[in-house]
């Protein structure tokens, strides 16, 4: 079944339309668009589609898009409760299933929470570079990780930026307060890795 799609026109949602009839009205790139199934209206230089049809460029990425500091530090905050959350389970589960003797299930339970540094970083770099282009917690807050021009990055990029992060600690964390003093809201990571985190909503 031919894609239809709804246009806002003075200021009310018309439609739906064929790609034909959005032909004859003439569309323009700060249009605003949606198909049936999206929740939200794009520009219709957003979407990919749209640009191919009638030639728009891509948009830049706007100030307004850039994933807050306040988004990206509750993100990394479920990240470690899901990530730590499961290890304490498995330590739990181990322990108590197959070890008896009281030593070996501390130092057992230390050697497996202690993997969970390693477990995060690789995680990150899959799930960063994934369809998805974020972790569970970036799903959730509804932001994800692109490179410059707003494309998925790459696995090799993804593992770049998650060991770039090791600077961002030995300076004391103000790696990550620089996203408070640049208009794309990077951290020091972002900015070696030549990474943006940007909202949901563009693309």
């Amino acid at each position: 079944m031919p894609q239809s799609y709804i246009l806002v026109i003075n200021g009310k949602p018309e439609g739906p339309f064929s790609i034909e009839d959005l032909k004859s009205l003439h569309v323009k790139p700060g249009d605003f668009i949606k198909t049936p199934k999206m929740d939200d209206y794009k520009e219709a230089q957003e979407m990919a589609e749209l640009r191919e049809l009638f030639g728009f460029a891509k948009p830049s990425l706007l100030m307004q898009y850039f994933g807050s500091f306040d988004q990206r530090l509750m993100a990394s905050a479920l990240d470690w409760f899901i990530i730590f959350g499961i290890f304490v389970v498995i330590a739990f589960v181990v322990v108590i299933v197959f070890i008896s003797d009281k030593e070996v299930r501390i130092v057992t339970t230390i050697s497996i929470l202690g993997c969970v540094p390693l477990v995060k970083i690789i995680y990150h770099i899959v799930m960063e570079s994934s369809a998805k282009q974020a972790t569970f917690g970036k799903q959730m807050l509804s932001i994800k990780v692109v490179d410059m021009q707003g494309n998925r990055i790459t696995a090799g990029t993804a593992i770049a930026r998650n060991v770039c992060k090791i600077f961002s600690v030995l300076t004391f964390f103000i790696g990550y307060l620089l996203a408070f003093f640049n208009k794309k809201q990077q951290c020091l990571h972002d900015m070696m890795a030549g990474t943006l985190v940007i909202k949901e909503r563009l693309f």
